[in-house]
């Protein structure tokens, strides 16, 4: 790896995600030799993935080099690499790339998709957990429409315009107002022989409410934007099952060619740690995010969860909690190094927001709660300023201006194959080893 022994205690840092970028960039590499993996070489601000996804933004304008962050941080080393197990024994971790020991560990590995045992979901659906999903869900999305200009089946053209996504939380109801979007102001003029009223658009949750996380008026209130943007909305309603074209559920079935994962996500720590994982797949930690077991490793973000009375459940998995832990951390890293007395973490929750489409938006700050045009207007300042650069900010504001003046979204482009297709329906008729029907061995 090159990676030099210097008179420094080693911390290695697995994950370039809030956690692990703030964390590095808050602890004083001055007191400690930093090393950080990641399997991709850029930082991604997952937020506005789904924007990527409806060919709102570029992915570049979410997405930064970690190697740029840190260009001027002494004793710092980044190395993009897959890490497949730690050795707490030995103080190592074994990458895709080589070993390498460490004097402290931190696990920020964020999270991935939770399927809860739906292998046929798992392996139809499409997820949005990364920018390359993102992509494949923009190439899916503009592919659907390309395939039903060449057909005349009215059923087909709508199976391929219909979409349906599971899961009302923030993603989920950001993702259907952007397509609504599409449906409303974009898809008309790129499809003018397609009647783009057939398309339709589900969101499927199982809880009683949308935004279930959220305030009861931002749940009414989002619950009221998305009907006015002409989503169909299905609460408590289970997936029980999809083959690539029929959605089946606990109330009844959706036929689409498109089902959109956003309902649930786990922890995906690294193998090799002598510690139980709690509810979602995560590691619980104590209130300093050490691990449960351990004084040298310790772990952050959507892998972490800290249970006491306050958090029962560990603190919710959202960038805001793994970016104060990231900071937090860096901070117990930097009084370590001077003996000073260390406290307990505490989240600060600076309020919740989530936006439906133009002008709607919801809002949760700890003493006042507000929705429609101000709400939006505090959105898309409060994620302008989350950008990790002042180019992206400019980036990300010119595209949203376009966008609101237009009526346009001018990154429709299909440029990849997707990982993930549906199967073609003589596969499905061989997997499920039905019959072929008569008419089409006739055919045959």
């Amino acid at each position: 790896m090159n990676i030099p022994k210097l008179g420094l205690p080693r911390v290695v840092i697995i994950g370039g995600g809030f956690a692990g970028l703030k964390l590095a960039k808050t602890i004083d590499s001055r007191q400690y030799q930093v090393v950080l993996f990641d399997k991709n070489n850029y930082h991604t601000f997952q937020p506005l993935m789904y924007q990527v996804a409806t060919a709102g933004l570029e992915p570049d304008s979410i997405a930064y080099p970690i190697r740029k962050v840190f260009k001027n941080k002494k004793n710092f080393h980044f190395r993009m690499a897959s890490v497949e197990q730690i050795d707490d024994q030995a103080q190592t971790i074994h990458t895709s790339i080589g070993s390498l020991q460490y004097d402290y560990l931190v696990m920020a590995t964020g999270a991935n998709s939770n399927f809860f045992g739906m292998k046929n979901v798992e392996r139809y659906s499409v997820p949005m957990k990364n920018l390359v999903e993102s992509l494949d869900l923009r190439s899916i999305i503009l592919q659907n429409f390309e395939k039903a200009l060449n057909t005349s089946d009215i059923k087909e053209q709508e199976s391929l315009m219909n979409f349906v996504i599971v899961g009302a939380g923030a993603t989920g109801v950001e993702l259907a107002g952007a397509l609504a979007e599409l449906k409303h102001h974009i898809l008309p003029k790129d499809y003018p022989d397609l009647d783009i009223r057939r398309m339709q658009i589900h969101i499927i949750e199982a809880a009683p409410k949308v935004l279930a996380n959220m305030s009861e008026q931002a749940s009414s209130k989002s619950l009221k934007f998305l009907k006015k943007l002409g989503i169909n909305i299905w609460v408590n309603t289970q997936v029980k099952d999809y083959d690539g074209y029929t959605v089946s559920t606990n109330h009844q079935d959706f036929h689409a060619h498109t089902l959109i994962w956003a309902a649930g996500v786990k922890g995906q720590p690294v193998a090799g740690l002598k510690t139980p994982l709690v509810r979602g797949n995560r590691v619980e930690v104590d209130e300093f995010c050490a691990v449960k077991g351990y004084d040298n490793v310790y772990a952050l973000g959507d892998v972490a969860a800290i249970i006491n009375e306050n958090t029962p459940k560990g603190h919710a998995m959202l960038a805001s909690v793994a970016a104060q832990q990231g900071a937090y951390l860096g901070k117990i890293f930097n009084k370590k190094a001077k003996n000073k007395q260390l406290k307990p973490f505490v989240y600060k929750d600076k309020g919740t927001m989530a936006t439906i489409g133009r002008n709607l938006a919801v809002v949760d700050l700890p003493k006042f709660k507000f929705s429609g045009f101000f709400a939006w207007m505090a959105w898309m300042f409060v994620h302008l300023m989350l950008l990790v650069d002042f180019r992206s900010r400019m980036v990300v504001f010119i595209n949203w201006a376009w966008s609101y003046v237009n009526y346009d979204k001018s990154i429709r482009l299909i440029i990849r194959k997707p990982l993930k297709s549906a199967p073609k329906k003589d596969e499905l008729i061989d997997e499920l080893k039905l019959p072929i029907p008569d008419k089409e061995k006739e055919l045959a």
